[in-house]
C-alpha cells in the first residue's frame, strides 16, 4: 500500500482495546463490528468530539444534542445535523492507516445542493455550512441569493420580509469584508427559509389566451383589479404581459403605478418590497422573472390605505392637497407633451437645503405646493426623491430616546419608503410614480412630533478622533448607547476616519445581533443614500452623508443587543469549514 500523505492511527490490537481515539488532523477512528471507521471527530451540528460519543449498532450519536450518524458513510439521521465527513481506512501488517482526505464531495454543486437542503428544510447551520463552502470557492454572492430567492419566491405566499432581507443584503456585500458577506448571506437566507416553512409551492394561474394585447390596455386590467383587491385577475393579467414580452422597464411601471393609486400601503412596505423584488430580477435568472413578479401580487388582496387613516385627513386634510397637485402635474405634463418640452433640471445646493427645511416644517401645505412647483419647472423627480430620504434619515438622527421605543419603526417606515421611491425614480421617468414623493413628504411631515423633544445632533469633540473600531463594537455591547455611539461615528468622520471601513463596521454591528426586518432594512438604506450622496461634491452633500451614518448608527444602537444566537451559528459553521477545533479537553 502506498501510505504517503496517509495519517497513522496506530496499533490495531491497541485500537481494539480502546474502542476510539484522535488523531492528527482531527479525525476520530473507531473500532466496531470487526471493522475500523474514520469519521471528523467535529460533531457537524456544532462541533463537539464525536469520539466522546457512543457507537451501537453502526450508529454513532453525539452525546450533546444526540444526533446519529451511520459511521461508514458519515450520513446522518439527523437533517438538522448534516453529514460528519467520513475517511478511507486501510489496516496494513497490523498498523491502521487513514487516509486525510475526506471521501465526501467537494465543491461549489455540493454546497449549492446542501444550501437547497438547508432552505427546504429551515436547518440554519447547514444554511451556514453552504454559505461559507460557497464564499471559500468563489462562488458570487449574488449567484447564492439567486438560489434564496428562487426558493422563497417558488414555496410560501408571496414575497416576504425575508426575500427582502436577502435582496438587501446581496445588494450591500460590496460594503463587507469576508466575514461580513457570509453573515450577510447566512442572515438573508435564513431569514428566506423561516418565511417559507411549512408553507406549500405557489402554483401560478396561465395567462389570458388572447395575445398582442396592447401594454395601455393591460397596464388598465392590472390596476383595476388592484383597485378591487381583485389578486386572481391581476396575477392573470401580469403573466400575460410577461409572456407578451414586455421589457422589465415597463412592468415596472404597471406595478408601481397600480401600487401608487393608493397612499402609503401598509406603512411603505408594499413600495418598498417592489422595489426590492425588482432589484432582486437584475442579478436573478431571466426564468425566475414570473415566479418573483407574481410574488407581489398576494400582497395587494388587503394593504392599509393611508389616505383612509384619521391622521391623514385631520385635523389637517392632506389627502386633497395631494390629489390636486397632481391633477395639476398631469394637466402640465400634457401641455409639456404636446408643447415638445424637455425637463429634468437639478437643484443647486442652497435650493437642495431649502427643501430639506421646508419637507421638515409643520406646514405641509406649502411643502405639497412647493413640490408641485418644482416639479413643474421641470426638476428631476429623482433629486427630489433624495432629498425627501434626506428629510426622513433626520427625523432618525433628531429621534428622541424618551419617545416610545416602537416608534423607531415609525421613522425607520419611511425612511426606507423615501428610500425605495428615490431608487424607483432613478430607473423610471412614469409621471404617475411622481406621486410617490408627495405620500413621502406627508409621512416625513407626519413624523415630526417623533422630533419632540429633538435630539441634539452631535459636535465633533476636541478630544482625539478614535481609530479603533472595536470601540463602537464594545458600545453596542451594551443598551442604548444611542447617543454615545452617535457621537463616537461624529468624532471619525470629522477625525478624517475611512467612511468604507465605517460601513464595514456597522454592517457586523448589524449582522453579529439577531436583528429584526426593519435593521436590515435601514443598514441597506443608509449605505445607499450614501453611495448616491458620494456622486455630489460641496457641503451639503457632506452633511447629507453624515445624516445617513448617524441614522444608520442611532437605529442600530437603539436595537442592540440581543442574544445573537444566529450570528454564533454562522461562527460554528466558519470554524468547522477552517478546521478548528470548537471543544478542547482539560
Amino acid at each position: 500500500m502506498n501510505r504517503l500523505n496517509w495519517l497513522s492511527a496506530g496499533n490495531l490490537e491497541a485500537l481494539k482495546e480502546e474502542g476510539a481515539k484522535v488523531i492528527r488532523g482531527g479525525i476520530a477512528v473507531f473500532y466496531h463490528e470487526d471493522q475500523v471507521y474514520a469519521v471528523d471527530n467535529r460533531c457537524p451540528h456544532l462541533g463537539f468530539p464525536l469520539h466522546m460519543g457512543s457507537l451501537c449498532d453502526g450508529i454513532l450519536t453525539c452525546h450533546w444534542h444526540h444526533a446519529r450518524f451511520d459511521i461508514c458513510s458519515g450520513g446522518t439521521l439527523d437533517p438538522w445535523a448534516d453529514d460528519v465527513p467520513s475517511y478511507e481506512v486501510r489496516v496494513d501488517g497490523g498498523e491502521v492507516w487513514v487516509n486525510p482526505v475526506s471521501r465526501s464531495a467537494k465543491g461549489a454543486a455540493k454546497y449549492k445542493h446542501k444550501l437547497k437542503e438547508g432552505l427546504e428544510q429551515n436547518i440554519g447551520i447547514v444554511i451556514a455550512k453552504a454559505v461559507v463552502g460557497l464564499i471559500e470557492a468563489g462562488v458570487p454572492e449574488q449567484d447564492i441569493a439567486r438560489i434564496g430567492i428562487e426558493f422563497g419566491t417558488t414555496y410560501g405566499t408571496g414575497w416576504n420580509a425575508g426575500l427582502t432581507i436577502l435582496t438587501a443584503m446581496a445588494q450591500s456585500v460590496d460594503k463587507l469584508d469576508k466575514d461580513g458577506k457570509i453573515l450577510a448571506l447566512y442572515q438573508g437566507l435564513v431569514h428566506v427559509a423561516r418565511g417559507s416553512s411549512g408553507r406549500g409551492t405557489r402554483h401560478l394561474l396561465s395567462a389570458l389566451p388572447t395575445a398582442d394585447l396592447p401594454f395601455e390596455r393591460l397596464t388598465e386590467w392590472y390596476r383595476n383589479c388592484i383597485e378591487v383587491r381583485d389578486t386572481q385577475g391581476a396575477e392573470k393579467v401580469l403573466i400575460t404581459a410577461i409572456l407578451n414580452g414586455i421589457e422589465t422597464k415597463r412592468l415596472s411601471e404597471m406595478m408601481l403605478v397600480a401600487a401608487t393609486d393608493h397612499f402609503f400601503l401598509d406603512g411603505g412596505h408594499v413600495f418598498d418590497f417592489h422595489s426590492k423584488a425588482f432589484e432582486a430580477l437584475e442579478w436573478a435568472e431571466v426564468s425566475q422573472k414570473e415566479q418573483i413578479l407574481t410574488s407581489l401580487v398576494p400582497m395587494m388582496a388587503r394593504p392599509t390605505r393611508s389616505e383612509e387613516l384619521h391622521q391623514w385627513q385631520a385635523p389637517l386634510n392632506l389627502v386633497e392637497p395631494i390629489k390636486q397637485a397632481v391633477n395639476e402635474l398631469e394637466q402640465n405634463a400634457a401641455q409639456t407633451k404636446l408643447e415638445g418640452g424637455s425637463t429634468d433640471t437639478r437643484l443647486s445646493a442652497d435650493r437642495e437645503e431649502q427643501l430639506l427645511q421646508q419637507l421638515l416644517s409643520d406646514t405641509p401645505e406649502q411643502t405639497i405646493s412647493l413640490l408641485r412647483d418644482l416639479l413643474i419647472a421641470g426638476t428631476a423627480p429623482a433629486q427630489l426623491a433624495q432629498i425627501v430620504a434626506l428629510a426622513a434619515a433626520e427625523r432618525i438622527v433628531r429621534f428622541h430616546t424618551q419617545n416610545d421605543f416602537g416608534d423607531w419603526i415609525a421613522v425607520l417606515h419611511t425612511f426606507t419608503y423615501a428610500h425605495a421611491v428615490h431608487e424607483r425614480l432613478l430607473q423610471s421617468d412614469e409621471p404617475l410614480l411622481q406621486r410617490a414623493i408627495f405620500h413621502g413628504a406627508v409621512s416625513v411631515y407626519l413624523d415630526r412630533f417623533l422630533n419632540v423633544p429633538t435630539a441634539a445632533r452631535p459636535k465633533p469633540s476636541s478630544s482625539a478622533a478614535p481609530s479603533n473600531h472595536q470601540e463602537l463594537l464594545d458600545l453596542l455591547d451594551l443598551r442604548q448607547q444611542v447617543g454615545p455611539a452617535a457621537q463616537w461615528v461624529m468624532d471619525y468622520i470629522h477625525g478624517g476616519g475611512d467612511p468604507g471601513a465605517l460601513l464595514n463596521t456597522l454592517g457586523h454591528a448589524l449582522l453579529r445581533e439577531d436583528a429584526e426586518f426593519h435593521s436590515f432594512q435601514m443598514y441597506e438604506a443608509a449605505v445607499t443614500e450614501y453611495n448616491h450622496w458620494q456622486a455630489a461634491a460641496g457641503s451639503f452633500a457632506e452633511k447629507a452623508k453624515e445624516t445617513m451614518l448617524l441614522a444608520c448608527t442611532r437605529y442600530l444602537a437603539a436595537h442592540a443587543p440581543t442574544a445573537r444566537e444566529l450570528p454564533h451559528t454562522a461562527k460554528i459553521a466558519w470554524r468547522l469549514h477552517k478546521g478548528e477545533r470548537l471543544f478542547e479537553e482539560e
